[in-house]
């Protein structure tokens, strides 16, 4: 079922644990009731935030942009926001599933790349996201058919089912899924690599 790994930032567990959030780093809110100035700081946060995946993205873009043209191929970039990260993806180029490599392997060669020539802008460590021909968004829609498909059949049957190894990133798509069918959970087993998404019954 692994046709593919994309590898990306998760915070990883042993043991059985619902991760499904943990896997993509939760920021949630510290609970403080205190409103006006600190809801105005929050404002500015989140829009010095934006602003900076923003700048991301066009490093990125440029960076993408001068690389296709020393490796000779055609491509439109096209800048994201996704939540936390940056999100650039090239498509509409022949032959850009050569860039995408044996699942994805120098898709994510290329990702690191990229990452490390924000860093070198910014200082910053990215958790930018690169896609070459919709290969990640793909991905994604697969595994979020499977995550319903194998909910769906757990509910019916009520024997738990385990997936194969995952990411975290990919395990994160899966949980989302399950946890968008009502009377299952979904929970995480095993030690990376072979960490694998859980499917149950409630």
């Amino acid at each position: 079922m692994t046709d593919g790994v994309a590898t990306e930032d998760a915070a990883t567990q042993d043991g059985a644990t619902q991760d499904g959030a943990t896997d993509e780093g939760d920021t949630d809110a510290d609970g403080d009731q205190d409103a006006g100035a600190d809801a105005d700081d929050d404002d500015h946060d989140e829009d010095d935030e934006d602003d900076h995946l923003v700048e991301e993205g066009e490093i990125a873009g440029d960076y993408l942009e001068q690389l296709l043209d020393i490796l000779d191929f055609d491509g439109d970039i096209d800048l994201d926001v996704d939540g936390d990260r940056a999100v650039v993806s090239i498509d509409g180029g022949n032959d850009l599933s050569k860039l995408v490599g044996r699942n994805g392997e120098t898709l994510d060669a290329l990702q690191e790349l990229t990452r490390l020539a924000v860093q070198q802008a910014t200082g910053d460590r990215s958790r930018l996201m690169l896609d070459i021909a919709r290969w990640r968004a793909d991905r994604r829609e697969r595994l979020a058919r499977i995550g319903t498909d194998v909910a769906k059949r757990v509910l019916e049957s009520g024997e738990r089912e385990s997936l194969d190894p995952m990411t975290p990133f990919e395990r994160k798509i899966v949980h989302d899924a399950v946890a968008a069918v009502d009377g299952v959970y979904s929970e995480s087993e095993g030690a990376e690599p072979k960490r694998r998404v859980v499917v149950i019954k409630e």
